[in-house]
């Protein structure tokens, strides 16, 4: 099974649930407007939680590294 880390932050994940979401809402008989507005609000979403999980993956990976390699 895939990363729940690295699909949250693929953009691939993204525009399939967008795929999968729009003509879904479209089927329902949902104004074209407002499928729009849906779509644009889980792409908006998708790079929030892709910028946060990137930043914590970058955050872990520091924290485990060590300040003293300086010279004095």
């Amino acid at each position: 099974m895939k990363n729940w880390k690295q699909k949250l932050t693929s953009r691939k994940f993204w525009a399939a649930v967008v795929g999968f979401v729009t003509p879904t809402l479209l089927a329902f008989g949902v104004a074209d407007n407002v499928a729009t507005q849906v779509a644009g609000i889980i792409m908006a979403g998708a790079a929030v939680v892709a910028y946060i999980v990137g930043e914590g993956l970058v955050d872990a990976s520091n924290a485990g590294k060590n300040d003293t390699d300086t010279e004095g």
